[in-house]
């Protein structure tokens, strides 16, 4: 085994089972770790007994609250040395550096966990009524349909690129009231089960922590997945990642077996001509922009990429105009506070070679960029992007002129996921037609790091579709039922 090698239990149920026996790496920072073989504990993964699922539909949402809520005091980073240990394994792994690991792991437990934000999060996603008893409805036919919500079995295939993902997924599954058995990824195998733990020591036997378990398995074990993807163990999946990840998932899908996937979008931005009109707003917008690129440094799927602004390009003075916003957007990059965006900790070989290669063409491209960590923007002389556009990263952007915000709008597909928009009256104007086109979140600009997590994602309600919808109906029996012929004919 490598010098340093971590240990990556298995957690069941309010069980930690720490027999690690099978080695894995992670895909960055040469992480190493250990976990136990979880084709061993298949059974005691599976094994739910009904009536265990059926007292957890009657815990009151409040509790639960109260139990998230005490949790994220537990879950300091000071003291507890689960998430110590997992912060400090993503600082090696993660493409976030250390000092916005450090702010998102002393600061998303109480943010999402609080008691207050809890409620908020179970009425405004599913409706607490939903969740705690039978909602009735009488209808226009005289039914009485009632409805309520269930959580079910899941299995969370979750992704690496923010800790923010754990602790969602917690927030998620515990308000549904869901049993969820979790992978972990491998560049961040410990924070998921760090949260666990503390549950656990906060109390092992409270409904909650008896329905979570989570471990890392590598994805691609068909000899497990063949057996675990099946409707009678597991009733939804989950699953953030790629293509690739997605297609190898699909295969075990059946009757009884529903998907929910999160997969890895890009985002944009677009600026009216109103940025162009003065010094004042030049900077202001470059300040906005700039958050929306660097925060979390690009790591997100909501960071900002591609800048549509409405410019005409063939108008030297507005051209002029839109390279100083380029340049004062780097200059505002290199200033964003620590806690949110620091200089990249890497760059890939192919974008750097990329990024060199725009020095030969400057009648197409003007580039600000200092070296190979400060990030870099692209301000295209024309309306055509870089042909890399897919692949910018590591707080790097391309601003294109577009002359009409009709233009900028065919350039929004449903590969979008975030658009932020300057001005608000601009927003406003042409949401509609973005949410056509396929944008599924828009903002204000400058405000992707601060999104508020309550309402749907990437286009759907995903709590919602994790829970099972049941309906009682209750016939109105003045009226004749099916069974009698009320066609007024005879039969002889």
């Amino acid at each position: 085994m490598s010098e340093i090698c971590y240990r990556v239990p298995l957690i069941i149920r309010g069980r930690v089972i720490d027999d690690c026996t099978e080695e894995f790496g992670g895909r960055k920072g040469g992480l190493r770790f250990v976990t136990p073989d979880v084709g061993r504990y298949f059974h005691d993964l599976v094994n739910l007994p009904a009536e265990s699922m059926s007292r957890y539909q009657q815990t009151p949402i409040r509790e639960i609250a109260d139990f998230l809520d005490a949790l994220s005091y537990r879950l300091n980073l000071d003291d507890n040395p689960y998430l110590r240990e997992a912060f400090e394994v993503s600082c090696q792994t993660s493409g976030i550096s250390r000092s916005i690991l450090e702010a998102l792991y002393r600061n998303t437990a109480r943010h999402q966990f609080c008691r207050e934000h809890v409620l908020e999060y179970a009425e405004d996603r599913i409706g607490i009524a939903y969740l705690e008893g039978w909602v009735p409805r009488l209808m226009g036919d005289g039914t009485n349909s009632a409805i309520r919500a269930f959580g079910a079995r899941a299995v969370h295939v979750i992704a690496g690129n923010t800790p923010a993902v754990a602790f969602n997924t917690v927030l998620r599954s515990a308000v549904t009231r869901s049993d969820c058995i979790t992978k972990t990824p491998s560049n961040d195998p410990l924070t998921f089960v760090a949260i666990l733990r503390t549950m656990i020591e906060l109390d092992p036997t409270h409904p909650v922590t008896r329905h979570f378990s989570g471990s890392y398995w590598k994805g691609g074990n068909e000899q497990f997945e063949s057996r675990l993807y099946r409707p009678e163990h597991v009733e939804k999946i989950v699953a953030w990642g790629g293509f690739d990840s997605i297609k190898h998932i699909t295969k075990y899908l059946q009757p009884g077996l529903d998907l929910i996937t999160l997969d890895p979008k890009h985002s944009a931005s677009v600026i009216g001509y109103e940025a162009l009109a003065s010094e004042d707003s030049l900077r202001d917008v470059a300040q906005r922009a700039a958050c929306d690129i660097g925060a979390y440094n690009q790591e997100l799927c909501a960071n900002a990429r591609m800048i549509y602004v409405e410019c005409d390009a063939e108008d030297p003075e507005q051209l002029e105009k839109l390279n100083r916003l380029g340049e004062y957007i780097y200059q505002a990059l290199q200033t964003l506070p620590a806690h949110l965006s620091t200089p990249a900790k890497y760059l890939s070989p192919g974008l750097k070679e990329e990024l060199d290669g725009l020095f030969m063409l400057e009648d197409w491209y003007r580039v600000y960029r200092e070296n190979d960590f400060c990030g870099a923007v692209i301000v295209s002389q024309s309306d055509e992007p870089v042909s890399f556009a897919a692949s910018l990263a590591c707080r790097t952007a391309n601003l294109v002129p577009i002359k009409s915000l009709d233009l900028i709008m065919q350039r929004i597909n449903s590969s979008t996921q975030t658009i932020g928009v300057y001005p608000v009256t601009t927003k406003t104007a042409i949401r509609d037609g973005l949410a056509l086109r396929g944008a599924q979140m828009i903002v204000t600009l400058g405000y992707v790091a601060r999104m508020n997590s309550i309402g749907p994602m990437d286009g759907i309600e995903p709590e919602r579709r994790m829970l099972k919808w049941v309906v009682d109906q209750t016939q109105d029996e003045s009226i004749p039922g099916p069974w009698v012929d009320t066609s007024g004919s005879s039969q002889n």
